[in-house]
């Protein structure tokens, strides 16, 4: 059920016997030299909507963009400042918490946003305290990035090792694959390092010059994405139902 193609009428309905709604947040940024630069938020986009599908849930519109400022030296990569983003989520869960939604879920697909997407949590609690609208002391945010789930990181495990990496991963590459079959790209790969902290974004270039870190998406294919999609849609439906169930 997506938010865009419902009208009011629809979700105030809707609202009547859920107060829960998924939204997908992503990254637009470059993921090698084989990876789609929309990777985190088709990865993210997709497995809401099947988490959508599977539990009956409201599903709001992907934010696309999310703090990536690291990758800037790599053309095509767009990132808010942390501080940016912090307003974002805070005016749409201010906004939607207006509406009587009050079970925010957040399907992530960057690891860049975790630290900002928690902060934005604490910032959004410190406003809606000082609204005069009743029931927003009960919201609730919660993260689930699906690249952290047990079975997701099981089956990366089982089918690539180590040469799985930290980015341009060959399971968020196969997922996208998957999804946009069409859009398969190949290219030469040069050694992968994983280098570890990073400092900025001139910094990741040179220690990283194809944008890979430490990961092999040569071994990607969409067989393996349709896996990690039926994994990560399973695995995800089942962590939002807890959370509805939660108090």
């Amino acid at each position: 059920m997506l938010l865009h193609l419902q009208t009011w009428p629809e979700v105030e309905q809707y609202l009547q016997t859920c107060p829960g709604i998924i939204l997908p947040i992503g990254s637009t940024e470059q993921h090698g030299p084989t990876g789609l630069i929309g990777t985190d938020a088709i990865c993210a986009e997709a497995i809401a909507q099947g988490v959508g599908e599977e539990t009956g849930a409201m599903v709001g519109p992907t934010i696309p963009v999310g703090m990536a400022l690291h990758h800037t030296s790599f053309p095509g990569s767009i990132s808010l400042r942390p501080t940016t983003l912090i307003l974002v989520i805070r005016d749409y869960l201010v906004s939607l918490s207006r509406s009587g939604f009050r079970k925010f879920f957040f399907i992530n697909g960057h690891g860049g946003n975790i630290a900002t997407l928690k902060a934005a949590f604490s910032e959004t609690y410190a406003t809606l305290a000082e609204l005069p609208v009743d029931g927003t002391d009960r919201v609730q945010c919660r993260l689930s990035n699906w690249f952290m789930g047990r079975g997701v990181y099981q089956l990366a495990k089982e089918l690539y090792g180590d040469d799985e990496g930290s980015h341009a991963t060959p399971s968020e590459v196969a997922l996208t694959q998957f999804i946009y079959p069409e859009a398969i790209k190949t290219a030469p790969l040069s050694e992968a390092v994983n280098s570890g902290r990073i400092y900025g974004a001139a910094d990741f270039r040179r220690r990283h010059p194809d944008g890979r870190m430490g990961s092999n998406p040569a071994l990607a294919n969409p067989e393996h994405g349709k896996r990690f999609y039926q994994v990560a849609v399973a695995e995800t439906s089942a962590a939002y139902q807890a959370f509805l169930a939660e108090e």
